[in-house]
C-alpha cells in the first residue's frame, strides 16, 4: 500500500516518463507533481519506491524510470481514460463499413489502430467457426488446379485455388460440389473439415470414387488458408522504431522475429478471447522475453455474441494507456458491429 504522497509522485513520474521517455529527476518531479515538498523529500520517496521495485535508475543518471510493476499499478488503480471524440468514432465506423469483406475489415481495423496510436496495430482474422457454409462449387482452372468457391452465411464469398495431386474432370467436380453442398450446408467450415477428415480415415475402404473425390477436395477447400498473411494482419510495425527504448538493432530484430513467427503473438491474443473487454499485458506478463519492454493492449470482437477474434496494439511499456485503451475498446465494438451488420 502506498501513501497518498507516494501515489501522487509515482503517478506524476509515470505520466512524465510516458510523455518524453526520459528518466525523471527529483527537481522535475517536485515541480510537476504539484506537491509543496522539497526536492530532498522527493528523493527520499523515490528511493522508497525504488526499494519497492516500482522505480529503477537506468544508468548513472540521477533520474528514475518506472518498472513494469509500476505500470501495472498505474493501469489498475491510477488511470483515468480519455473517451474518443464523436468525429473519430464516426471516421472509424465509416472506414470499417466501407470494407468489402472480413479480411479487408481486419486490415482496415489494424491500419486505424496503428494510425491513431502510432503503434503496431494487430487484428486476428475472424475464426472460421463463424463462417457457415451455404454452398460450394469447384471450377477447373488447368492441370491439377481447381478454384473452390465457397458461399458463406450472409452472402460472403471465399475463393481458394487448390493445388491437387491429380486432375479432376468437370463431371467429378460438379458431383463433388453437389455432394458437399448437400451434406455440409449449414455447418461451420471448421466443423465440416473435421468431419471430412474423420470420414476420410474411417470410411476410405468402403467409399466409392465419388465420395473419395468429394471428401479429398472438400478437405483441402476447407483447410485454413495461410497464403494471404496467416491468422492475423498487422500494420505499423516500423512505427516502433520511433521509440528510443525499442530502437536498439538487436531488440528490434527480436521483435520483428516474434512478429514473423506469429505463433507467439497468437498465443498472447488467444488469452484475450477468454475475458470480456480490454486486456493489458505489460512486459513479462506476455510471457516472452522479446516483449519485456513492450505492452499489449487487446480486446475481443464477436459475431452473434460469440468471440471470433481479437484486436489490439503492441508498443513500448510507456505508451499513453489513457488514450490507447479507449481506442482499442471502441475499435473492437465497431468491428463487431460491422461484422454483425453483414
Amino acid at each position: 500500500m502506498l501513501s497518498e504522497r507516494e501515489q501522487i509522485l509515482l503517478k506524476s513520474l509515470i505520466e512524465t516518463h510516458i510523455a518524453d521517455g526520459q528518466p525523471v529527476g527529483s527537481r522535475t518531479l517536485a515541480k510537476v507533481s504539484g506537491l509543496k515538498v522539497s526536492a530532498a523529500t522527493v528523493r527520499n520517496v523515490m528511493a522508497d519506491l525504488e526499494e519497492m521495485g516500482l522505480l529503477v535508475s537506468p544508468h548513472t543518471s540521477a533520474g528514475r524510470i518506472p518498472t513494469a510493476a509500476a505500470y501495472r499499478l498505474f493501469v489498475d488503480s491510477m488511470l483515468q481514460t480519455q473517451p474518443l471524440t464523436n468525429s473519430i468514432v464516426q471516421q472509424f465506423q465509416a472506414e470499417l463499413e466501407a470494407a468489402p469483406d472480413s479480411h479487408a475489415l481486419a486490415e482496415s481495423a489494424s491500419g486505424l489502430l496503428s494510425s491513431i496510436t502510432r503503434l503496431a496495430g494487430i487484428v486476428t482474422l475472424p475464426r472460421k467457426e463463424a463462417a457457415t457454409l451455404e454452398q460450394i462449387e469447384f471450377v477447373k482452372l488447368g492441370e491439377k488446379r481447381v478454384l473452390a468457391v465457397m458461399v458463406l452465411k450472409h452472402g460472403e464469398v471465399e475463393n481458394r485455388v487448390l493445388m491437387l495431386d491429380r486432375e479432376y474432370s468437370r463431371s467429378e467436380l460438379e458431383q463433388a460440389s453437389n455432394y458437399l453442398t448437400e451434406r455440409y450446408a449449414g455447418m461451420d467450415v471448421m466443423r465440416a473439415r473435421a468431419q471430412l477428415v474423420e470420414e476420410l480415415q474411417t470410411l476410405r475402404e468402403d467409399m466409392n470414387s465419388l465420395m473419395e473425390s468429394a471428401i479429398e477436395l472438400g478437405e483441402q477447400a476447407f483447410n485454413p488458408d495461410d497464403e494471404d498473411g496467416g491468422d492475423f494482419v498487422m500494420a505499423g510495425q516500423t512505427r516502433l522504431m520511433e521509440y528510443e527504448e525499442l530502437s536498439d538493432v538487436e531488440r528490434l530484430r527480436a521483435l520483428f522475429e516474434i512478429f514473423n513467427a506469429k505463433r507467439d503473438i497468437l498465443h498472447i491474443l488467444d488469452r484475450c478471447t477468454l475475458a470480456d473487454g480490454v486486456q493489458i499485458f505489460i512486459g513479462q506478463e506476455a510471457g516472452y522475453d522479446e516483449l519485456d519492454s513492450c505492452s499489449v493492449v487487446s480486446a475481443p470482437y464477436s459475431v452473434d455474441g460469440k468471440v471470433v477474434g481479437v484486436l489490439g496494439v503492441i508498443g513500448p511499456t510507456r505508451m499513453a494507456y489513457d488514450r490507447i485503451i479507449p481506442v482499442v475498446d471502441v475499435t473492437s465494438r465497431l468491428l463487431s458491429a460491422a461484422l454483425n451488420s453483414r
